[in-house]
Formats: C-alpha cells, structure tokens, sequence
C-alpha cells in the first residue's frame, strides 16, 4: 500500500470568484465569534436584511455552511451575480439539494436520509437521530438539535425552501454584498498571485503551511487540489473532497496588516496575538505546546482542565496564527509557532512606530 508521504502530488489548480465569498461571509456572519469577529458587528449587518428573509437565513444557513463544490463548478467569473443567476437557473425544488451537493455527498448514509424525507414530504425523530449519528460519523461541525430541525422543517418543503433561498440571498445581495464584493475582489486576486508565486518554489507541503498560517495535513492525497483564496475565514482554512479525485483547499487570503472590518485602526492579527497571549492558560499551553507536538486531550491532562475549555484556548491561539496544527488521520496535534510570537512583537512595534491612516 503507498502511503501519503510516498503518494504522488496532486496537480494544482487555481480558482477565486467572489460567489464563494458571498456564501462564506453569509455564514461568517452567522457564527462571527467562532471566526474571530464581534458578534455586535454581525448582528447589525444581518439587521439590514429584511425581517423575513433574515429569520429565514438564520434557520438555513448554519446547515448550508459553504457550498464550495456547486460553487467551483460553475462557468467563470463566479462573482456574486453569476452565482445568483446560476442559482434562478436550478428548479426551486432542487436549489437547496444543489447547494447541498445531496446527490454526490461523500457520506452515502446522510444522502439517503435527506432523499427519503424529501420524497416523503416529511421527517420523524428517527430521521433527526440518523441523520445526526451519520453526520457526528463523517466528523461534521456539531450542530445543536434546534438547528437541525430548524432545517429539516423547511428541507420538506422543498418548493417554498427553494424559492426563500433565492429571495434571501438576493436580498443580501442588495444590503450589504454588493458594496463589499466591491472591497474584497482586489484581496482575492492579490492572495491567487502570491499564492501561485509561492508553489514555483515550494513543496505542496511547505505550500500548505505557509497559506494556512501552520497548519500541515499529512493526508493531501487527491487527483487535482484546487486551490481557493477566501477573505472572510482568515486565518481558517477547509480541505473538503469534492470528487473521488478533487480535493478543495480554502486558505486565508486577508493580509496579517489589514483588518476584517473597514475603518479599523488596529490589524486582526495583532489584536488576536495580543489578546491570545494575555490569558495565563493560553501562556500554560504554549509552554507544553513549545517542547513537544501534544494533543488536545494531552494538554487537558497536563492542565486539569476539561477537554472542551482546552479546546477553547486552541481554538483562540490558531485564529491568532500562535500554533502550528498537524491533521493525522483524525488526531490533531499542536506545536508553537514561534515565528509567529516574533512576527508579533514585530507588527506591535511597527504599529506603534507607524500606524496605518486614521480611518
């Protein structure tokens, strides 16, 4: 059997459209503090969405999450009206299930589940533990149940779930995408070239780990990887499949000096840095994490805490860029990022000594 490591490369392909962004920031928006943001700030941007489509978006879009594979599978330019004209193309009663890509799910369990409750116009409680056993299974983000059946209750109406999906979507189109698709295009394309630039003299590997800020996949095993800059999930990144032999990689295209939010002063990733290394436990985690790669559950041994708590600190020093992330198999292991402390002091120095412009 050939292993990862001795696995031939993938060939790399490129791609960028602001149509991923308008899915992605949609449920950035949704969940701002797990990506680093002030959930305020989210609050007041879903308000200028209108009352109903608003409701409806915060019932749909935790389970619709990122739609990267529709999305990579349209004609270019794959800016945000492209996407809303491809998406009037679909019957309404197949909108959602093409967002949802139910027909070429990975899981085969999770596709049967959603095919027989659409065919049947309606779901029971056995469908909601099925299907919630099946997505805990393929390792999903863990939803809680009222979201789910949130969903469920509209996936039964496919008609009418099809039809508020594109009148939501317009509608924040209209209110608040179409001014930001304007700001963030020249971010994507910088982030493509430099991107490009940096695989014509490195491994996939180094690749990988330089556009995700340290997170290193030991299993990148796939035909084509197709590289995507994304704005709003810096510093995060996603490896999804997205065919037996395509593999999507999402990576942070927003620079380390510039701040998600226009008018703010102060860059993220000094604020997340600073913020990050200001907690004890943080400063406990990055003293094991420096003399050895560890585990989640081998740091909450070492520190007396319970796993989640230990997770929450891991979580807040990868969104500063503070730790290095290896995937192996389904165990992730962290080590510290020290380039990443000095990059600190360097950015608090040059920030002091030279801020950006008033906004």
């Amino acid at each position: 059997m050939t292993s990862p490591s001795s696995a031939k490369a993938p060939a790399l392909v490129w791609d960028v459209g602001t149509g991923y962004e308008l899915f992605i920031s949609l449920a950035v928006l949704h969940e701002p503090e797990y990506y680093g943001l002030r959930a305020s700030w989210a609050a007041g941007i879903r308000s200028r969405i209108p009352a109903p489509e608003r409701k409806f978006l915060e019932e749909v879009v935790p389970f619709l999450h990122f739609p990267l594979s529709w999305v990579y599978h349209l004609p270019k330019p794959k800016d945000a009206i492209s996407v809303l004209w491809a998406l009037r193309q679909i019957p309404p009663a197949k909108r959602a299930g093409a967002l949802l890509d139910i027909e070429h799910w990975n899981e085969p369990e999770i596709k049967t589940i959603f095919l027989d409750m659409e065919e049947r116009r309606a779901w029971e409680k056995s469908d909601l533990t099925a299907l919630v056993e099946a997505m805990l299974k393929k390792g999903e983000h863990q939803l809680e149940q009222q979201v789910i059946t949130n969903f469920l209750d509209w996936w039964v109406r496919p008609e009418e779930l099809g039809e508020q999906l594109l009148a939501s979507v317009q509608a924040y189109y209209q209110v608040y995408f179409a001014e930001e698709e304007r700001r963030i295009q020249p971010v994507l394309l910088s982030a493509l070239e430099r991107a490009q630039q940096l695989a014509a003299h490195l491994s996939l590997s180094e690749l990988t780990v330089e556009l995700s800020r340290g997170v290193h996949f030991e299993d990148m095993s796939a035909e084509e990887l197709i590289l995507v800059p994304a704005y709003w999930t810096t510093p995060l990144v996603i490896l999804e499949k997205i065919s037996e032999t395509e593999k999507l990689f999402l990576f942070g295209a927003r620079p380390a000096t510039m701040s998600a939010l226009p008018g703010e002063l102060v860059p993220d990733q000094l604020l997340r840095s600073l913020k990050a290394l200001a907690d004890p436990t943080r400063l406990k985690i990055l003293y094991y994490i420096s003399q050895e790669e560890v585990t989640p559950s081998q740091l909450a041994r070492r520190l007396h805490l319970r796993a989640p708590t230990v997770t929450h600190h891991l979580n807040e020093l990868r969104l500063a860029g503070l730790v290095n992330l290896t995937f192996r198999g389904q165990e992730k292991l962290y080590r510290a990022r020290f380039e990443a402390v000095e990059d600190t002091y360097a950015s608090l120095r040059q920030f002091l000594t030279n801020p950006p412009s008033e906004p």
